[in-house]
């Protein structure tokens, strides 16, 4: 068997967890950890006579997906009713869209090391949440707390080619999300969970071979994990003659393999029909006008703008638009900043010594107790050689523990820089004076004393001599 010979087809299928107060048909609260059943009430429960009413501020977080992956959106879509029987499902049947869903053709810029690739979306389209089977030994509970809870599933093409890209597209996903906005999209919590469809095929073929479904990975390592051992498990099979059967697995991330949970269900399967208790669901202009106008730039035109327009690394770019605080802080350091060619050493000065001392600390960006004007401001310190960059980390910790300004600190402490030749000469003709072995040394090939003459320098000024200053005055008078 080899792995060469074939190639795998994916596509993804990712529940997202609105952040909306209430349920996507009644007004039952959202709130993770409550007791069991506590928040239920008669339409969640499908009892007689409850009628659902549809949440408008779920429709509001699915716009604003659609409309960041450019997707086209039905200005008339409807609900369905979806029928399964299931414990945690007690109406027997969910409330989700189907052939008219709210979103469809859009796509998903990926970031991919360096490069740039779009993944196509078939569908996004608004759902309900089902309840929780729980199993206690030989004891099984239902919590239907999570019952109703509004979900936009994303749809993708298949056309994801490997585990890593679908890794890659799920952590994208969670990123645009809670960029938005529009969920929390805490992964333990469930609030995105993966569905993938695996198929190999041959190399060269064009026909799709017959897949199966991954259901409810929540996790990057696991969804990665679990392509690469459903892809091998097929290969082996195909290779050996044998034929994949069109089934559902679940994947147990403890053993590192799937099993086989039940027979791959087929749209008849479940019986669509429109759902009778709700009318289409109609977008307004006015609402489409305020999801475009709250709108924010995204994660992947702010990533190419950093490292097009402002010239920084792919990866310090990946890190700042990994999340939406980052990056606008970095946004507010650089309007705050003068120079802004010098946009790779604010971002490096943010990168490294602020968000090691917020991670050391346990603080989220939001809450730095640094602004990002003084961020700036400290940069500027250390670019027009006003201090070093080693007495710039001092003052920066300084300031990052006290509060206090810079420059403040700078004047309080008496650390400026000594960037002065006529200060700086007198200096390096003591240091040559007091140290005539070395200067023959030097002068007699051995380079690398010149180090010494540099320590030297900083010795005697306390570490305040600008090192670039000093090292041109020292080889000149060296060479004299």
């Amino acid at each position: 068997m080899s792995l060469d010979d074939f190639e795998p087809v994916i596509g993804l299928e990712i529940h997202v967890q609105l952040a909306t107060h209430a349920k996507a048909f009644s007004p039952s609260g959202i709130e993770f950890g409550a007791p069991p059943n506590s928040l239920t009430d008669p339409t969640v429960l499908g009892l007689p006579g409850a009628l659902p009413v549809f949440n408008a501020a779920a429709l509001q977080c699915a716009l604003a997906l659609g409309v960041a992956t450019g997707s086209q959106i039905r200005a008339r879509s409807r609900f369905s009713r979806k029928h399964y029987f299931y414990p945690d499902q007690p109406k027997g049947y969910q409330i989700s869209q189907f052939d008219e869903p709210l979103c469809e053709h859009g796509h998903l810029d990926v970031l991919l090391g360096n490069t740039v690739k779009r993944v196509e979306l078939q569908r996004i389209h608004l759902e309900e949440d089902a309840g929780k089977n729980m199993h206690v030994g030989s004891v099984s509970h239902v919590d239907l707390n999570r019952a109703g809870i509004p979900l936009v599933e994303v749809v993708t093409a298949p056309v994801i080619t490997s585990a890593d890209e679908a890794a890659e597209f799920m952590r994208s996903l969670h990123r645009l999300v809670r960029w938005l906005g529009i969920s929390e999209a805490d992964m333990e919590r469930g609030h995105l969970r993966c569905d993938a469809n695996v198929s190999v095929r041959r190399k060269g073929e064009d026909r799709l071979g017959t897949r199966t479904e991954l259901k409810n990975i929540n996790s990057f390592k696991f969804v990665q994990a679990a392509i690469e051992h459903e892809i091998t498990r097929q290969v082996r099979i195909v290779d050996g003659g044998g034929r994949i059967e069109r089934e559902t697995r679940l994947w147990d991330a403890n053993a590192g393999q799937s099993a086989p949970l039940r027979s791959k269900e087929e749209a008849n399967d479940y019986r669509y029909f429109p759902d009778p208790d709700l009318p289409p669901l109609v977008v307004e202009g006015r609402v489409m006008a305020e999801v475009l106008r709250m709108l924010p730039e995204l994660p992947v035109p702010r990533f190419q703008r950093y490292t097009q327009e402002l010239g920084l690394a792919a990866d310090d770019a990946k890190t700042l638009v990994g999340e939406r605080a980052l990056a606008d802080y970095f946004d507010a350091a650089l309007a705050a900043h003068p120079v802004k060619t010098s946009a790779r050493t604010l971002a490096n000065w943010i990168l490294t010594e602020l968000l090691g001392a917020l991670n050391a600390a346990g603080v989220e960006i939001a809450a730095s107790p640094m602004t990002p004007e003084t961020v700036s401001a400290l940069v500027v310190l250390v670019e027009t050689g006003a201090i070093s960059g080693k007495i710039g980390k001092e003052i920066f910790e300084e300031s990052y523990r006290t509060g206090e300004a810079p420059k403040t600190i700078v004047e309080r402490r008496g650390v400026t820089q000594i960037s002065d030749e006529a200060t700086l000469v007198p200096l390096i003709e003591q240091v040559i004076i007091a140290n005539p072995k070395q200067v023959e040394g030097y002068r007699g090939g051995k380079e690398s004393l010149f180090s010494f003459f540099v320590g030297q320098v900083m010795k005697a000024t306390q570490g305040r001599a600008n090192p670039v200053v000093t090292a041109e005055l020292l080889k000149a008078r060296l060479k004299g």
